[in-house]
């Protein structure tokens, strides 16, 4: 609520107040006054009254003659309350009137010789004031009705009330002409002063005048005029300095002397892990030994190490401290993860593809050199002929599966799904390996879910995907055993897997299976030709899919290797 408002409701709510408690207390004084007045007259004509009523008066007649004259009702009272006159009552009413021994106006006049009450009358039914004095014969009692007495106290409260409500309006334009001229120069000043805390220093009051309001608002004038100039060239500055900053891929950070980080951009919050907002604490910065030793020799001015090399949970960091002036220190951030990724990922590779290719290449060179040397029979030339083949055709398989692995990784792959049959290309995918299995005794087998009969799919990824699983079982499954084709319906897409019942995979090899060249019995994979790289393409054809790739096995109980892939709606949706 604006003070202009509150001023004007506290100004009403005061007169209003004030209003009502006139109102009530003029009512209950006037009142007062009234009965204390009303009671005096009535005493004054009660005592003419019990004067006038003398031995040998005919008490009845008395009190309807001066009942007359007075204009109110009299009573007359004996010593033993019985009512002997009363200008109300006659003849047989006055004998059967109450007796009034017991009226607190009565007690009171014989107590002290003068008495009044204001109560209901037992006689008439309406409220009444009486005054009783003590004369020679009993109690002489005047008594008028109260009616006209409250009907006066109520017009005048009326009056009164006309005449507040009057002034409660009149007041109501006078406090509101002064609340605005209270309240319109302090919400500009606060205007003004919001401004110039938001940094608008073109905010300006244009109040003038005698006072305290107008001495504010020049000062706050020629303040905003001083700090113009100064925020203007601080901020470009600050401007300069943070855009430069933040545009770093490099982290930066300074530190005070206190070891509080005034300032840090984004990429020392992420590279750090630390979410705080700056100003915050140096102890949120990873613990290491050699930073908090070389932090420390900066801010106190001494010369550091050139650089540290902090090991965090997911990255290596390259951390570089310098001292500034006035105890504070500068630290630049470097991430070296992706740098040390990429050599762990080329010393692998190498090491890996050279660990594939020496084999072959050692018994392609062994069995040349002893067809080119020695004189060998026909079947002998045909066995190390064959034997340079297939060593051959094993370094072709390395090679186009790797090419096949870094063109999907690159980006270089894009799937062109289209609806196939599951039943069709298991029986393409079989028929291929019918000659292999019938040859190891190994039964294969397709369990087509009529839910999950149709496949959505690049047809040639498809196929690369079964080949590659149906080859991995055929390779580690016993003779007399089964390598089963199948299909699962699941919301959104299917499964399709290849079950087998072979030696099984170990629960520390599971998660690992997919990785490139990782190899469960490496000698025994070697033996039966297999590159190392067919699950990782799976994985990355699978996912390029849009699907996921899982895999379940216990040592001798078989292995199953499932791939979901969505439906037709699910990866138009999407």
């Amino acid at each position: 609520m604006r003070i202009g408002q509150r001023l004007l409701l506290g100004s009403l709510l005061v007169i209003a107040v004030l209003v009502i408690l006139l109102v009530v207390v003029t009512g209950i004084r006037l009142q007062s006054q009234l009965t204390r007045l009303s009671v005096e007259h009535q005493t004054r004509d009660a005592r003419l009254l019990a004067a006038l009523w003398i031995a040998g008066t005919n008490s009845d007649s008395l009190a309807d003659v001066t009942s007359g004259s007075l204009g109110t009702r009299v009573s007359l009272i004996d010593s033993s309350g019985r009512v002997v006159g009363d200008s109300r009552f006659d003849g047989e009413d006055l004998a059967r009137h109450d007796n009034h021994a017991d009226r607190p106006e009565v007690i009171d006049a014989w107590r002290s010789g003068f008495g009044w009450s204001r109560r209901l009358s037992a006689s008439g039914g309406t409220e009444e004031l009486y005054a009783a004095v003590r004369g020679q014969r009993g109690i002489a009692r005047v008594s008028s009705p109260t009616l006209q007495l409250d009907i006066f106290v109520r017009r005048v409260q009326r009056d009164i009330l006309v005449s507040g409500l009057v002034t409660l309006a009149a007041a109501a334009v006078l406090s509101w002409l002064f609340s605005r001229s209270i309240s319109a120069p302090v919400e500009e000043l606060r205007d003004v002063a919001r401004a110039l805390a938001a940094g608008d220093l073109t905010h300006r009051p244009v109040l003038t005048g005698p006072g305290e309001v107008g001495d504010l608002a020049d000062a706050i004038h020629r303040m905003a005029e001083q700090l113009g100039g100064r925020l203007h060239a601080l901020a470009a500055e600050d401007a300069l300095l943070a855009g430069t900053i933040e545009s770093l891929d490099e982290g930066i950070l300074v530190i005070d002397s206190n070891r509080r980080v005034i300032r840090a951009n984004d990429s020392a919050r992420r590279l750090l892990g630390v979410r705080s907002e700056v100003p915050f604490s140096a102890d949120l910065l990873p613990r290491d030994r050699a930073l908090s030793e070389t932090l420390a020799d900066a801010l106190a001015g001494r010369d550091t190490l050139p650089s540290i090399e902090l090991d965090l949970t997911d990255r290596t960091l390259e951390v570089r401290v310098r001292a500034l002036t006035e105890g504070r220190a500068v630290l630049a951030v470097l991430d070296l993860s992706a740098q040390r990724r990429l050599e762990m990922v080329r010393r692998d590779f190498v090491a890996n593809v050279s660990h594939e290719l020496k084999t072959p290449l050692t018994v392609i060179g062994g069995f040349a050199e002893t067809l080119a040397t020695d004189q060998l029979s026909s079947a002998q030339q045909a066995h190390f002929a064959r034997a340079i083949l297939a060593s051959a055709r094993r370094m072709q398989r390395l090679v186009e599966d790797l090419l096949d692995l870094s063109r999907i990784e690159s980006g270089g792959w894009k799937p062109n799904p289209v609806e196939l049959e599951a039943l069709s290309v298991f029986e393409e995918v079989l028929t291929s390996y019918h000659a292999e299995a019938t040859a190891k005794k190994i039964v294969l087998a397709v369990d087509v879910d009529p839910q999950a009969a149709k496949i959505f799919a690049d047809p040639t990824a498809l196929r690369q995907v079964l080949f590659n699983l149906v080859e991995n079982a055929l390779r580690h499954t016993p003779p007399e055993g089964t390598v089963t084709l199948y299909t699962a319906a699941e919301e959104g897409g299917i499964w399709i897997g290849v079950r087998d019942t072979g030696i099984g995979i170990a629960p520390e090899h599971l998660s690992r299976i997919f990785e490139r060249f990782y190899r469960v019995d490496s000698g025994r994979a070697r033996e039966s030709g297999g590159t190392g790289l067919g699950l990782a393409i799976v994985r990355h054809l699978v996912e390029g899919h849009g699907g996921q790739v899982v895999a379940e096995s216990a040592p001798s109980r078989g292995t199953t290797v499932m791939a979901f892939f969505r439906h037709r709606s699910a990866v138009s949706g999407s």
